[in-house]
C-alpha cells in the first residue's frame, strides 16, 4: 500500500494540473467569446449609419466615410474629407444613395458637416471620449480603400495625443488607437463597446497607429455650430512661442516649473498692439496657465473675440501685466 501512494500523489497532481489547463482555456474561448460579441454587437448597431462618401471639388475627387448626426439629415465627415467640395455623394451599407451638401467646415478641428437631401438611417449614438480609458476596446467603422462597410477592432493606445493640421495649429485631446485605418476610414465613426461614437477617425500616422478626433463637450459644441451657422469663429492673438523652464525663484513663487517663451509676435496683431515682446515668458491669460501655445489655443474661442484679456508675463526680472483684446481669426 504504501508503494502506492507516490504514484496516486503524481496521479492527483496530473489530474489536477489538466483541470488547470481546462479552466484556462474554457476562460480564453469565454473572453474571445465576450470580444467577438462586443465587436458584432457594435457592427450590427453602427455600421448602418456609416456612409461611404464620394467627393468631387475644385481638388478633384476624393473618398472618406460619414456618419449620420440627425434623423433630419445632417452627416459628420473630416473637414479634409470634403476641402474645396460643396457636395458629396453618401452610400450606405444597405445600397441607398442620397446627395449631400457641405454645411460647414471647420479645419482648426478637422470637422464637417453636411445635409443630406434624402431620407437616411438612424443616427449614431454619440459618446463621451472624456471617459475612454488606455486598454478600452473601440472598433473602427468606415470605408477604407474603397471597402464600403469595413470593421476593425483595437483598443485605445493612447489619449491627449495633438494632432497638427493643415491650417497651423492642432487639435487636442486625439485619440490613439490600433485598430486599423487607412485612407477612405477618415470621417469614419470610432466606438466604444456599448456602439457609442467616441472620435471621428481622422488620420493614420504609421502602421499600427491610427488618430481620431474626440466627441467631447467641446467638439460637440463645435460641431452644433457647424450646423446651426456653418462656420466656426476663433479669437486670434497673434504670438507663437514654446515652453520653456522658469528661474528658480520665479517657479518657487507662481508654484511652476515652466511658461510660454514668446518666440514671434505678429506685425499689428492684437499681441504687438497690448505690447507683448519676443523673449516675453506667458504665465497667464485671463487668469489661466499657460505654458504651452495649445493652452493660449484652448482660450482662442467665440467669446474671447473682442474682449479684455489680461495677460501676466515675466520680463526682465519682472512680472509685467498687458491687456489684450483678441480679434475674429479671418484666415483658417
Amino acid at each position: 500500500m504504501s508503494g502506492g501512494a507516490p504514484e496516486d500523489a503524481a496521479a492527483h497532481e496530473a489530474a489536477a494540473e489538466q483541470e488547470a489547463a481546462a479552466e484556462h482555456e474554457a476562460a480564453e474561448h469565454e473572453a474571445l467569446d465576450a470580444y467577438s460579441a462586443a465587436v458584432v454587437h457594435v457592427a450590427r448597431t453602427v455600421l448602418p449609419s456609416v456612409a461611404s462618401l464620394r467627393v468631387r471639388g475644385r481638388r478633384g475627387q476624393g473618398a472618406g466615410s460619414a456618419s449620420v448626426l440627425t434623423a433630419d439629415g445632417f452627416l459628420l465627415t473630416s473637414a479634409h474629407v470634403v476641402e474645396g467640395a460643396d457636395q458629396a455623394e453618401a452610400t450606405f451599407t444597405d445600397g441607398a444613395d442620397v446627395t449631400a451638401d457641405v454645411i460647414g467646415r471647420d479645419p482648426l478641428s478637422d470637422l464637417a458637416v453636411l445635409r443630406a437631401r434624402g431620407a437616411v438611417p438612424p443616427p449614431v449614438t454619440l459618446g463621451d471620449a472624456g471617459r475612454l480609458k488606455v486598454g478600452q476596446l473601440v472598433v473602427a467603422l468606415g470605408n477604407p480603400l474603397g471597402l464600403a462597410g469595413s470593421v476593425t477592432a483595437g483598443i485605445v493606445s493612447a489619449l491627449g495625443r495633438s494632432l497638427p493640421t493643415k491650417a497651423g495649429r492642432v487639435v487636442d485631446e486625439v485619440i490613439q488607437t490600433d485598430a486599423a485605418l487607412n485612407p477612405g476610414n477618415s470621417g469614419g465613426v470610432l466606438a466604444d463597446s456599448r456602439g457609442r461614437m467616441v472620435g471621428v477617425n481622422t488620420a493614420v500616422a504609421g502602421v499600427g497607429l491610427g488618430l481620431a478626433v474626440p466627441i467631447n463637450e467641446t467638439t460637440r459644441g463645435l460641431i452644433a455650430t457647424l450646423m446651426r451657422h456653418g462656420r466656426v469663429r476663433r479669437a486670434w492673438l497673434g504670438i507663437a512661442g514654446g515652453q520653456a523652464p522658469l528661474p528658480p525663484a520665479l517657479a518657487a513663487k507662481v508654484g511652476r516649473r515652466s511658461g510660454l517663451r514668446v518666440a514671434q509676435v505678429v506685425e499689428g496683431s492684437p499681441a504687438e498692439r497690448a505690447g507683448l515682446r519676443r523673449g516675453d515668458v506667458v504665465l497667464s491669460v485671463d487668469g489661466q496657465r499657460i505654458d504651452t501655445s495649445t493652452a493660449i489655443q484652448r482660450l482662442m474661442v467665440e467669446h474671447a473675440i473682442g474682449r479684455r484679456l489680461e495677460v501676466t508675463v515675466w520680463r526682465n526680472g519682472a512680472l509685467v501685466d498687458v491687456v489684450a483684446v483678441p480679434r475674429e481669426l479671418t484666415d483658417a
